[in-house]
């Protein structure tokens, strides 16, 4: 008997119980014998290949991939949408036609509105009226020619309105939670609103982020009911909605985001426990598996769209959350046509503290996507008497490779505020508070000005939308950004100095 005659008897009768199989071999012919054995032998091969492939791929999975990341598709089925929102100042007139979008002021009251059960509102500080000023000139002014004393000036109504709508939720059974900046500049200009808010039954608690990351909570943020969200650049302010110029966005009926944005609140809300530090790692109730390597994809104004929210500093990301900066970077990188920015302050450096560290991130990117592959980009930011005067010379540089090499473009811009002489006695007034960027690719809506400070120490968010292309429901949110954009960048509200003198004159810069 051959040996391959003798392995296939073995290999029959080791598949038997008790030689039932064994018996049969005589019956099969020897060349059955050796087919059915070299089949085994290959059929054996191939299960050890495809099992050590997968063991392959699962290794350089695990060693990719950062702890908390799923990798299926994160498909909401929420009957979303999504709203531009601005406050233009009391004075600002942009020629015909030019876009214009929902008001913050109208927004935030339809929102406290539709309120039924909950409010989570994460912010810097609360000034919806004017208590943090005291008697000054809004305490006279002029109707019909006669003089008003001791009287609300009417720039402050709205935010009256609004206020007065939050301390009036709580007797309808909605339950409020605001987190808000804890230290000490911001609880004296807050004590007011927030001492009647408590009295009426909302509950809040403030975040000594001076202590947890010498910085302070920049967010500004709602979660309504669950389902619905805003984020922007407009404070708890009466002057971001008659005498500042933001941008923001509201989503409604959007219960699969709103959970997730509701996870960054909890957070600000688990640090403003007495005696708080941050945890390291933070729990498993915080992480997240909506973030820019797994976006959410949903139906936004039923034009397909992917979106996801961001914290910074790293210190407030816990696993899957993505940071603030990576987002800028990332949608500045993956731009391939522009990329069009307008914040209140622009850095490559630290602005607070004793030294201030040289930044290069953001600016880094900028000059890539202009040299490296022909992106236009555009920087604007704001003119007014707080203007930090390092940012010109950052812009500058900036401005200096405008058409090196033939083909790079950059250029930069600050936009003025217009003010009337009584306007300009405002104080914090009168300027473009804008903080979001957008691309070809996509749109960026955040609550942080850019430079070191706000991405290392400072609380703060961003939301992410990509809509590429829209079904016939209006423009998308980054067509309608991009005119937005161009709308300020083409007005005769912007100013390109030339030397520090002009731009100090021109911001009535002190």
């Amino acid at each position: 008997m051959s040996k391959i005659d003798r392995m296939s008897q073995a290999l029959l009768a080791s598949w038997g119980q008790k030689g039932e199989c064994a018996e049969q071999v005589p019956l099969l012919k020897r060349n059955d014998q050796r087919s059915m054995l070299l089949h085994t032998m290959m059929y054996t091969a191939c299960v050890l290949v495809l099992c050590l492939a997968s063991a392959c791929a699962i290794i350089y999975i695990m060693d990719r991939e950062p702890s908390g990341v799923k990798h299926s598709v994160n498909v909401c089925n929420d009957p979303c949408s999504v709203v531009l929102l601005e406050s233009i100042p009391e004075g600002l007139h942009y020629p015909a036609p030019s876009p214009e979008h929902n008001s913050i002021f109208q927004t935030w009251l339809e929102l406290l509105g539709s309120a039924k059960t909950s409010l989570d509102v994460a912010s810097f500080y609360w000034t919806l009226r004017d208590s943090d000023l005291g008697l000054n000139f809004t305490s006279a002014w002029q109707i019909n020619g006669n003089i008003c004393i001791g009287l609300m000036h009417p720039a402050k109504h709205q935010g009256k309105q609004v206020f007065d709508k939050f301390l009036s939720l709580p007797s309808k059974g909605v339950a409020i939670q605001i987190a808000t900046d804890g230290s000490k500049n911001s609880r004296k200009r807050s004590k007011k609103d927030v001492q009647d808010l408590e009295n009426k039954g909302a509950t809040v608690r403030a975040v000594d982020f001076d202590k947890l990351t010498t910085g302070v909570l920049h967010t500004k943020m709602w979660v309504v009911d669950l389902k619905h969200i805003y984020v922007g650049s407009a404070n708890m302010d009466w002057r971001s909605l008659t005498q500042v110029k933001e941008l923001g966005v509201v989503l409604y009926n959007c219960s699969c985001l709103a959970r997730d944005v509701q996870k960054v609140f909890l957070e600000y809300w688990w640090l403003g426990q007495p005696g708080a530090t941050i945890p390291k790692p933070w729990p498993e109730k915080f992480s997240t598996n909506i973030n820019q390597e797994n976006p959410l994809h949903v139906n936004l104004n039923g034009t397909p769209s992917t979106l996801f929210f961001t914290s910074s500093p790293h210190q407030l990301c816990p696993s899957g959350r993505t940071e603030d900066l990576t987002a800028i970077v990332t949608t500045i990188n993956n731009a391939n046509e522009f990329v069009y920015i307008a914040v209140m302050d622009y850095v490559a450096a630290s602005l607070y503290g004793a030294h201030h560290k040289f930044w290069p991130m953001i600016d880094d990117a900028l000059r890539h996507a202009a040299l490296d592959r022909n992106v236009e980009v555009k920087l604007l930011t704001s003119c007014w008497p707080h203007t930090n005067l390092a940012s010109f010379f950052f812009l500058q540089s900036l401005q200096a490779l405008d058409g090196i090499f033939g083909h790079a473009h950059i250029n930069t811009k600050f936009f003025i505020t217009p003010a009337s002489k009584e306007q300009q006695k405002i104080p914090y007034a009168r300027v473009n508070h804008n903080k979001y960027m957008v691309t070809d690719k996509a749109a960026y809506i955040g609550t942080s000005n850019w430079s070191k400070d706000y991405f290392t120490n400072t609380a703060g968010v961003a939301l992410v939308i990509n809509q590429t292309a829209s079904l016939g429901q209006g423009l998308t949110v980054q067509e309608q950004m991009r005119a937005v954009f161009l709308r300020d960048w083409n007005s005769p509200f912007t100013v390109a100095p030339s030397t520090l003198a002009d731009l100090q004159r021109v911001c009535r810069h002190p």
